[in-house]
């Protein structure tokens, strides 16, 4: 699977199914393709570098900042919703990111360049195959809430 493959059929597609390592498949979606009548309101935005989490979220403060910047693990964060997205999977007002570090995955996003939505796909054909785990599935994944005033609540630790 080339990476720029990848993002030549999400271009053209609007989204992206893929099996990964362990044999889930999961599908990539552009947020203009987003669709809240057949999509997950659990999606996540995706990110590859620290500077799109603005176009997701409120403003962030330096200590929500610092706190993805740093993290070693991989990490689900619960934020407000930027006012711009219109379509996009949130609850109460949130939204859910990651920032992928992982540097096959980070690789894939970058490609494409701009966030995308992740969703687990229950079944189906996947449009590529990869032997590289995805770094959302394992089991010590860590969610926490990151609000733009600095405040932190772990969700999941």
């Amino acid at each position: 699977m080339e990476n720029t493959e990848v993002a030549k059929y999400i271009k053209s597609n609007g989204r992206v199914s893929i099996k990964e390592g362990n044999g889930k498949i999961l599908e990539l979606i552009t947020p203009s393709r987003w669709n809240e009548e057949v999509d997950s309101s659990n999606g996540i935005f995706l990110l590859f570098d620290l500077f799109q989490i603005r176009s997701v979220t409120e403003q962030f403060s330096e200590v929500s900042l610092d706190i993805v910047e740093y993290a070693t693990k991989a990490t689900i964060y619960h934020s407000p919703v930027n006012r711009v997205l219109q379509k996009c999977p949130k609850v109460d007002g949130n939204i859910k990111f990651a920032m992928i570090r992982n540097d096959f995955w980070n690789k894939v996003l970058f490609a494409f360049g701009q966030p995308v939505i992740y969703q687990e796909k229950e079944d189906g054909n996947a449009d590529f195959e990869t032997k590289e785990r995805f770094p959302l599935f394992g089991p010590d994944v860590k969610e926490m809430f990151l609000s733009p005033d600095g405040d932190v609540k772990i969700i999941k630790a």
